[in-house]
């Protein structure tokens, strides 16, 4: 599996090109936006992306769902249930705040435990409601790597000030479920850079 960030958006958002090196086949997860260089690289790679993966459903992660759309065809768009509402409300995903608005009329609804195969790997679904209550997280565990999302960063968390985020989930998520997994996890969340598990347990002042 290759993993490669592209920092895009209005607020600096990670977005993951996850690929198999054998088939040339990806997933995007969390395209805030569809840049010409994210766009040109997928060509020229010669990759077929076959689907988006949403951590969450905030402006910051989904604002480029269309523009992948557009150039690569449709597609699914996996979202958590409960964060339905906010992908297709733009003042609840909070794209007011900063844009005209935006939402995404569909999305192909997923639940924890839910197990998405697709490129050639298993993507495992972990509901961690706490930065949003549709929040989940990705789990590769052929490649012990995690998608975090906004629920767990290097040494921090994501916020809970949101109209469905709640603090005490958030840190139950990431105790209950993030932290079950092994140490040498890889975490690449949805901001910031790169972390493990277990360095998380040991350094990360919230949990």
């Amino acid at each position: 599996m290759k993993v490669e960030k592209f920092v895009t958006g209005i607020i600096s958002t990670n977005c993951y090109l996850v690929w198999n090196e054998e088939t040339k086949e990806a997933v995007l997860v969390d395209p805030a936006a569809a840049p010409s260089y994210l766009v040109s690289h997928i060509v020229e790679e010669g990759l077929t992306v076959k689907a988006i993966f949403l951590t969450h459903a905030h402006f910051d992660h989904i604002m480029g769902i269309d523009g992948i759309i557009e150039r690569f065809g449709e597609m699914p768009v996996y979202v958590e249930e409960q964060d339905l509402e906010l992908l297709h409300t733009p003042q609840l995903n909070e794209s007011t705040v900063y844009t005209a608005g935006y939402s995404y009329p569909k999305g192909d609804v997923i639940h924890d435990g839910d197990v998405i195969t697709v490129a050639g790997y298993d993507f495992k679904v972990i509901h961690t409601p706490g930065h949003t209550a549709g929040g989940v997280c990705y789990y590769v565990e052929s490649e012990q790597i995690l998608f975090s999302g906004d629920t767990l960063f290097c040494c921090s968390v994501g916020r809970t000030d949101f109209a469905t985020s709640s603090m005490s989930a958030l840190i139950r998520s990431i105790k209950e479920k993030l932290f079950m997994l092994p140490d040498e996890t890889i975490v690449y969340p949805g901001h910031m850079g790169a972390t493990t598990i277990g360095n998380e347990k040991v350094s990360n002042p919230f949990v």
